[in-house]
């Protein structure tokens, strides 16, 4: 099993990317949410990568984190829901609204994205209930309270890549208040 590629970013066709590795191109499927945050063509890229082989096709996914690939692990489990499906949750859904519709047993935040209707919402909500949480949003090694800080900018309006940036600045230790007042003087440079 491939599990993560690293390499040079030839090109950009969404939701596929072009990576030369080693003289080698992959074509690999990536969520909306990944592709946002890819570098420039001509650049280093690494990405954590779900490979599927099938009798007519072998399917390469790319993943910027470790808890995006989980919850596409998670979704393609399900019956009925294929790779195309789970990158759609994955593109019209951040990992963090994904756990907290299936938190809040939210069916309309599914609904909201293309190709979900509403019995297919419902039987990720049952399947996944129990599986994905809150948790997941929740970026590995991250502070407790780099969660709430994420959850508040996210409230303010800021975009899901603008806020974990700034979140990813954050100092470990930090407490929320402090969190929210150095991400906020962050996010107005």
């Amino acid at each position: 099993m491939i599990g993560r590629i690293h390499g040079t970013l030839l090109d950009k066709t969404p939701p596929q990317i072009l990576v030369d590795c080693s003289g080698v191109g992959y074509e690999i499927d990536v969520p909306m949410s990944t592709l946002y945050g890819l570098p420039s063509v001509g650049e280093k890229v690494a990405l954590l990568t779900h490979l599927i082989v099938r009798e007519d096709a072998h399917q390469l996914f790319g993943f910027a984190s470790a808890p995006e690939r989980e919850a596409f692990r998670a979704l393609i489990r399900i019956s009925g829901v294929g790779a195309r499906i789970a990158l759609a949750v994955l593109s019209g859904l951040s990992v963090t609204e994904l756990a907290q519709a299936i938190t809040a047993q939210d069916s309309s935040r599914l609904t909201r994205v293309p190709g979900i209707g509403k019995k297919t919402a419902e039987r990720l909500l049952l399947e996944l209930r129990g599986k994905l949480g809150a948790d997941l949003g929740r970026p590995a090694g991250a502070a407790a309270g780099h969660a709430d800080v994420l959850q508040a900018l996210l409230a303010l309006g800021y975009s899901e890549r603008e806020a974990g940036a700034a979140v990813a600045k954050l100092a470990p230790d930090l407490g929320v208040d402090d969190g929210i007042r150095q991400a906020l003087k962050t996010l107005a440079k």
